[in-house]
């Protein structure tokens, strides 16, 4: 199983912030609250009931717990199609600086560190 795989499974258990499904094998997966439908979802239990059998799609494997997260949503259409977004600034690029006077490139931390320390005594004295 992968990450955006569609996979079938049964409902097993509903809790308040989702639905457990098993998906065979002694595997079993969470489709949070958030996932089962577009919108804001009140009450899990309008969609989703023990036993539905249901196709979902695998949205995470956590590596190191082993916990997969599934959503029905991803297998919905949205019912307000999104509007498209229209670029901004064409032709123009933005830059974001984090100190304007070093051009530089990134160097690690602990190289710039005795440098930085050094401004800030400086700037600080002269206050």
């Amino acid at each position: 199983m992968r990450i955006g795989d569609h996979v079938h499974g049964t409902v097993t258990g509903i809790q308040p912030y989702g639905a457990f499904v098993n998906l065979g094998h002694d595997v079993q997966g969470l489709i949070h609250i958030s996932e089962c439908h577009y919108g804001f979802v009140k009450d899990i239990h309008d969609y989703l009931s023990v036993g539905d059998e249901i196709d979902v799609v695998v949205l995470d494997i956590d590596e190191f717990t082993g916990k997969i997260s599934l959503s029905l949503r991803c297998l919905e259409e949205p019912q307000v199609p999104l509007a498209p977004v229209a670029p901004q600034n064409q032709g123009h690029h933005k830059h974001y600086w984090t100190n304007r006077n070093v051009h530089e490139g990134f160097k690690p931390i602990q190289k710039r560190r005795h440098a930085w320390e050094q401004e800030a005594l400086r700037e600080f004295v002269a206050k």
